[in-house]
């Protein structure tokens, strides 16, 4: 997948939590990208916060810490 593409899944995912009530948008987010975006799409995640996030809301990067990082084969 193009990192535009998880940029702007990532995005969308946080645009819809923000608008939910509590302050725990940022495990919310993790918990979605955990549950639902497979380890291949988490590793491109990680691929990308580790180059720096460019383009990626800061409720992600603040998610970024509680989503699993994939094994390494």
């Amino acid at each position: 997948m193009s990192p535009e593409k998880l940029v702007m899944m990532a995005n969308q995912i946080a645009t819809f939590f923000k608008t939910q009530p509590g302050d725990d948008a940022p495990q919310k987010v993790a918990a979605h990208l955990n549950d639902f975006w497979e380890p291949r799409m988490r590793a491109q995640f990680f691929a990308h916060v580790d180059a720096g996030g460019e383009g990626l809301d800061p409720l992600v990067l603040r998610a970024a810490e509680h989503v699993k990082r994939p094994a390494t084969a």
